[in-house]
């Protein structure tokens, strides 16, 4: 099957073309290669080109720098350099074949055969590579794979997976992303047959590719036949709420006020499989997750607890307060994933709050305290947590001076606490 991305925008914009220019001369060939390719063809948006080329890396670097451009050998060792084409860079990789494989950083050599690079990819989707003028060359049936929106391996399975047995995971994230119906058969089979090969993995390179497969489109149903496998479970080492992470994906589109990203990849990952806060750090000390992430999964749950019936906008405002934007917005999320509020529109004004309503600062502090005659230490404190929790009661009305008569306290006089 033949195919032309001719007029894709990425392909005529003119730091491409001057890069391609510089690169292919003498004989050499330079092409888009993988997913700025696939994407074009199955009508999604690209973020980054990468260019396959036949010139060896020396070549690369003395042809940028005579055009002008600014080489950065980023990973010449594996044949790759960083172009920089006003202000823009492009990863540009020679032509390669694998010697020997052992996971991430295969033993390569460099080389001119543009089949024997296409077959040491993993999926047929990412071995397409685009000429300069938009005519697409497959050697490997990608096209056809793009436009059924299928995720097969190219060649062997069995042999792509043994290859880097990371590749298991990426199966079934790159059939969340773009795949459509079953997975292919054959690389459902191998990747089952395969899978104690997970164990090989480091828990870093597992953790990344999960963050990346929970924000998938197709993320819940592939989830399910990850489960169904008996993959799921050994990814994660405890249970998954399936259920709620259909929900939570559903939630997370249709609320339009506060779209996820793929920023929100520990949103999902605590919808899928975090149900209580000792769980966000069991979780992120088996997949060595980010601290940022394993915070934000364990407040997300804790918060959503606190969401339930009878959350009120006086219960929203002080969920932000308490939260701040980003964990009210993951705590309604989650508590409406797990049924304990309706996805309806008095979810959506509430998920609205942070746009129309700025959180206050308590209006006393440490100063006031000391200044109303406390000593520096332990008690200024606990005076402060009792001024906070009487301002929450109040819904953010009481004042500094309020508080603290409340707290039985007077400001020396001519001196009144912050408003």
């Amino acid at each position: 099957m033949t195919a032309s991305i001719a007029g894709a925008g990425w392909l005529v914009d003119p730091r491409l073309q001057r890069l391609f220019r510089a690169i292919a001369r003498d004989g050499d060939e330079a092409l888009a290669v993988g997913g700025a390719v696939r994407n074009t063809l199955m009508g999604l948006p690209v973020n980054d080109v990468d260019i396959a080329t036949t010139a060896a890396p020396p070549i690369v670097m003395a042809r940028a720098e005579r055009a002008g451009l600014k080489p950065v050998p980023t990973g010449i060792d594996h044949g790759t350099v960083t172009v920089v084409v006003d202000g823009h860079p492009f990863e540009v990789t020679t032509l390669r074949e694998d010697i020997e494989t052992h996971g991430r950083h295969a033993t390569v050599r460099f080389g001119r055969d543009w089949a024997a690079d296409a077959l040491r990819r993993d999926f047929t989707m990412n071995a397409l590579y685009a000429a300069p003028d938009g005519r697409v060359r497959d050697l490997v049936g990608g096209i056809e794979d793009c436009l059924a929106r299928r995720v097969r391996f190219i060649g062997r399975p069995e042999d792509r997976i043994r290859e880097d047995y990371l590749r298991i995971l990426r199966f079934f994230r790159f059939h969340a992303a773009y795949g459509h119906g079953a997975p292919d058969a054959a690389g459902l089979a191998a990747c089952i047959r395969a899978r104690d090969g997970l164990d090989r993995l480091s828990a870093e390179r597992i953790g990344q590719e999960t963050a990346k497969l929970v924000v998938a489109a197709g993320a819940p149903e592939t989830a399910a036949i990850m489960s169904d496998c008996g993959l799921l479970q050994r990814v994660l080492g405890g249970a998954a709420d399936l259920a709620g992470f259909a929900r939570l994906h559903g939630v997370a589109r249709d609320a339009v006020v506060a779209p996820a990203g793929k920023a929100d990849w520990p949103l999902f990952l605590a919808g899928l499989a975090v149900w209580t806060e000792t769980d966000a750090p069991r979780l992120a000390d088996r997949l060595r997750l980010p601290g940022a992430a394993r915070d934000r999964m364990a407040l997300a749950v804790t918060m959503a607890r606190s969401v339930g019936s009878g959350f009120d906008d006086m219960a929203a405002r002080r969920l932000l307060y308490r939260a701040g934007e980003i964990g009210h917005r993951d705590a309604l999320a989650l508590a409406a994933a797990r049924g304990r509020i309706a996805a309806d529109d008095a979810f959506a004004h509430h998920l609205a709050l942070p746009w129309r309503w700025r959180t206050p600062r308590l209006p006393l502090g440490g100063r006031d305290l000391m200044a109303a005659g406390i000593e520096r230490g332990p008690r200024i404190g606990e005076l402060l947590a009792a001024a906070e929790a009487l301002w929450l009661a109040s819904d953010f009305t009481l004042s500094g001076a309020d508080l603290l008569e409340r707290l039985s306290l007077t400001p020396p006089a001519g001196q009144a606490p912050r408003t």
